[in-house]
């Protein structure tokens, strides 16, 4: 097997010179950049310890820029992981959508605050989400992008989100009338493949 390519982004660039000079005799490279800035087409693979404070900023970018990717290895707060993996309730919203459209999500460790230095003020989680290599990444997205407008106003009933994002009261009970979904179901109630069937009958 060849050896593979391994490239580390940090924002903080005291954190980039510490591993360059820990790790001067490796074959890595290391990039000091915003991840959110920083072109992760090319990568087969993902490891990340995810800032908390732009957490689903930074997952969502990956997941819609890492083109090429086939597995992600990602740590957060462990009250965020429900953002991304549950498929209804309060927590869920547009990017637990895009993850299940596009792949498998599984929860592996929790890390306790003594495991970092300095401690941080919560539990961490790792978790993986394998990119499933059939999904249509395009679509996808377009999905995400329909789910998140939808989700604007969560209290308000999907017909009224709809109606409003369409501009048409006729159009929105025909496209529900079309997925089944009842008036007055609210967003966080309906599952990744119905925002799927949504956004095609739109479309």
């Amino acid at each position: 097997l060849e050896p593979c390519k391994l490239t580390v982004v940090d924002i903080d660039d005291r954190m980039i010179f510490f591993l360059k000079d820990k790790y001067s005799k490796s074959n890595i490279e290391f990039v000091t950049n915003d991840i959110r800035k920083h072109d992760v087409s090319t990568y087969s693979k993902i490891i990340a310890n995810l800032p908390y404070n732009i957490t689903t900023e930074a997952i969502t970018y990956l997941l819609t820029n890492a083109s090429n990717c086939e597995l992600m290895v990602l740590m957060c707060q462990t009250e965020a992981y429900a953002h991304f993996s549950d498929l209804d309730g309060k927590d869920y919203g547009p990017a637990s959508v895009l993850v299940h459209l596009l792949g498998k999500i599984n929860r592996k460790i929790t890390a306790k605050p003594g495991s970092f230095y300095p401690a941080p003020k919560c539990n961490s989680t790792v978790f993986t989400i394998e990119i499933n290599k059939e999904a249509d990444r395009k679509e996808a997205i377009a999905v995400y992008k329909l789910a998140k407008q939808l989700f604007l106003k969560r209290r308000k009933t999907i017909y009224n989100n709809l109606s409003n994002y369409l501009k048409n009261k006729e159009a929105a009970i025909k496209v529900l009338e079309t997925c089944g979904i009842s008036q007055n179901t609210r967003p966080e109630q309906i599952s990744p493949s119905k925002y799927l069937e949504m956004y095609r009958v739109i479309k």
